[in-house]
């Protein structure tokens, strides 16, 4: 059986395989922390249950010796699970006693050459397990809505949105491109099915190392006909809230081990902000004020926080550090205190990072020019100020996909939307209505350079039964670090592909 299943069978005598995610021991007795990919389960192994022979071998196991422990379950809210097993028997698969990763600090880049091994620790288990809950939820939200799942092509002649930032491949002798996305080919399955989603890797060449970008990645790109860019709004905030509401339900645990905010998800569950372009701008540059607060008063706060709270972390870290170097102190206490030094470590670099980021936010929000893009900077500020979604409408149609609609009543703006996660996460959803006339098309397509025989194809879906329809593309990845409050995308993917990264 596995150790999600001991709920179902307190007082039983069971029997578990796994590996060694931690252990401690006292005289004649070994407390292991037993992970078999279902859960984590403390196993109490005493030396005049299964024999001293047996014992020694116990204390010889290391972080991820394979084992199986056969005992009985025994209710204990204390303990990770809810549950612990008494161990009756004990075999050994294999000891191991030189793992890689210990239970201390390691450098980023050591751990993402180990990422094979990293992903067992107990954080990343929980990542990849709530990675699973949104996945699933995003295939039963469009199922349970009539949507049919379509798969776009991954090899494309042409390029969705330029070809500065695709990997070329040879094809047979012809230049090919991996999908930057299969929005152009969703359109196509919409005219034929009414409503698809897409959910496949994408690719983008990027040479960006920021906390966003990865440059293979997941996306779920639905296409809805006879949809306008406010039916496309309104399914996007119902589709986030469920998938939101699916972690915080079937996830609890893992949400947990994460130490995340579950009451912070919980306000998704309210109607998301819906600001224009313009809108936006005058927020962002502190020309409109949110709740009484303007992004400028904001971020200024934040500083003064960030620097209070540094102050203070640093100063526990001393004493602590004081406490442990004291003579006599019991072995437990220094275990607790190294460990809470690890902890405040940790804060202390997060807290660093913020007091470098925020100079940058103001900079970004005083200096911000009407008719840009946002970046990065510009869509933290914004969010700052909110603590649900924010969807940015209508955007000034040089900063947007050649394929969307101009908006009819001020043709300067495009019918596009951005939804920007709350907490400083920013963009996590890009869409819009797409442009249904033929040559209003054509003209963006030379107006951005693009090789006009190379979306033939998609202009026939302009001659032969053109209606209105939206869509819009959600990255996996960037929602999963938002839902996990996760400070990098890499962490968010079993094994990330990013600039300077290809292994393991």
């Amino acid at each position: 059986m596995q150790i999600k299943d001991l709920a179902i069978n307190e007082g039983k005598i069971v029997t578990l395989q796994g590996w060694v995610s931690n252990k401690r021991e006292g005289k004649g007795i070994a407390f292991v922390i037993l992970r078999d990919g279902s859960g984590f389960c403390q196993c109490i192994v005493a030396a005049e249950n299964i024999g001293e022979e047996n014992f020694e071998q116990v204390k010889k196991l290391g972080l991820e010796s394979a084992i199986s422990v056969t005992g009985k379950v025994v209710r204990d809210e204390k303990q990770i699970g809810g549950y612990e097993i008494h161990v009756s028997e004990l075999f050994v698969y294999q000891s191991v006693s030189d793992y890689p990763i210990q239970k201390k600090e390691h450098g980023v880049e050591f751990l993402m050459d180990h990422r094979h091994l990293w992903l067992r620790s107990q954080r990343q288990w929980a990542i990849m397990k709530i990675r699973n809950t949104i996945i699933f939820a995003i295939h039963n939200f469009f199922q349970k809505e009539g949507f049919v799942q379509a798969d776009a092509p991954l090899f494309t002649a042409n390029a969705c949105e330029g070809t500065t930032n695709l990997f070329e491949t040879d094809f047979y002798g012809q230049p090919a491109y991996l999908s930057q996305s299969g929005q152009l080919y969703g359109e196509a399955m919409a005219m034929a099915l009414g409503k698809i989603y897409t959910f496949g890797p994408t690719f983008r060449a990027e040479k960006s190392k920021t906390r966003r970008h990865l440059s293979e990645f997941w996306m779920i790109e639905p296409e809805m006909a006879f949809y306008d860019l406010f039916q496309n709004m309104d399914l996007i905030e119902q589709f986030l809230q469920y998938v939101v509401k699916e972690v915080i339900d079937k996830s609890s645990e893992e949400l947990s081990i994460l130490g995340r905010d579950v009451e912070v998800l919980k306000k998704s569950s309210s109607p998301f902000v819906r600001l224009t372009y313009t809108e936006a701008v005058d927020i962002i540059q502190a020309k409109k004020a949110v709740n009484g607060r303007t992004t400028i008063e904001t971020l200024e706060q934040d500083l003064n926080n960030a620097e209070t709270q540094l102050r203070r972390v640093m100063e526990e870290i001393i004493d602590r550090e004081n406490k442990v170097a004291t003579p006599g102190m019991k072995k437990g206490e220094v275990n607790f205190n190294l460990a809470k030094i690890a902890q405040l470590k940790n804060e202390a670099k997060d807290l660093e990072e913020e007091l470098r980021n925020i100079p940058n936010w103001l900079n970004s929000a005083k200096n911000f020019q009407y008719g840009s893009d946002f970046g990065g900077s510009d869509e933290t500020v914004l969010t700052r100020l909110f603590d649900v979604p924010v969807m940015v409408y209508d955007w000034p149609h040089e900063v947007k996909a050649f394929y969307l609609k101009r908006n009819p009543e001020d043709e300067r703006f495009a019918r596009g939307v951005d939804v920007l996660a709350p907490e400083g996460y920013g963009e996590i959803v890009g869409g819009g209505e797409r442009e249904t006339d033929e040559q209003k098309l054509r003209s963006k397509i030379i107006e951005h350079e693009l090789p006009m025989h190379e979306f033939e194809w998609y202009l026939d879906l302009r001659r032969f039964g053109s209606v209105p329809h939206s869509g819009f593309g959600l990255g996996l990845e960037r929602l999963v670090a938002w839902v996990c409050k996760l400070n990098h995308v890499r962490e968010t993917i079993p094994f990330p592909r990013m600039y300077g990264r290809i292994a393991p």
